[in-house]
């Protein structure tokens, strides 16, 4: 203790770090406000004083975790040059991330909702919130390559973000449950493999398919 019988100082952005790692690990509800503060190096008291509490801890770890960990579907969407390469780029990065040793496997914001009751309905609901802006960010890329001619007019652009969206989240689960980069490397290769054409190239398939066809014989 310090004098006058105030709490030592700590690394406030550390403690935060820690505490994202222990709610990434074992969600919301299975953290503890032991785990945390032993993780955290500080007592109740001032994980309260610096953070609020134990939700108010937790939505500050996934915004952390948004901008350290979970960045790389905002960079490749932004950053890459077509449509597909952005997709694709977005599955391959989290996948890379996902089971890198170095930290938990998995993504944090999915998997802490897998252990999420109603009796937590403002947590699910931030969680769910976080999941979303997933599915506008690929929704918005996907229309992106409407306007830039890399997909057709014609593609539907909600069933499509949501498939590739819905990848996404099923390779974190994959990963926490131990598949390998090979494993979730093919689980992507075959998820690129519905990726629509563009108008010109649906129209071209569409010329060779009948340059190929069979002529009826009389």
């Amino acid at each position: 203790m310090s004098p006058r019988g105030r709490p030592r100082a700590f690394d406030r952005e550390h403690a935060l770090t820690q505490a994202m790692f222990v709610f990434w690990e074992r969600g919301y509800e299975g953290t503890s406000l032991a785990d945390l503060t032993g993780a955290m190096g500080i007592n109740p008291p001032s994980l309260y004083a610096a953070f609020g509490g134990k939700e108010a801890l937790f939505r500050e770890a996934v915004e952390r975790y948004g901008e350290t960990y979970g960045s790389h579907t905002p960079r490749a969407l932004r950053e890459e040059s077509t449509a597909r390469a952005a997709i694709e780029a977005m599955l391959r990065d989290n996948a890379r991330s996902y089971v890198d040793p170095a930290h938990p496997s998995g993504c944090m914001v999915v998997l802490a909702a897998t252990n999420c009751s109603p009796a937590n309905g403002g947590v699910c609901a931030h969680l769910r919130a976080q999941r979303e802006e997933v599915r506008d960010l690929v929704r918005a890329r996907l229309r992106r390559g409407v306007k830039e001619g890399d997909l057709a007019e014609s593609v539907d652009i909600e069933a499509l973000g949501a498939y590739y969206a819905t990848i996404l989240f099923g390779l974190s689960m994959q990963a926490r449950d131990g598949v390998d980069l090979a494993g979730l490397t093919a689980i992507i290769d075959a998820a690129m493999l519905c990726w629509p054409g563009t108008d010109r190239e649906n129209v071209a398939g569409a010329a060779s398919e009948v340059d190929t066809a069979p002529v009826a014989s009389s």
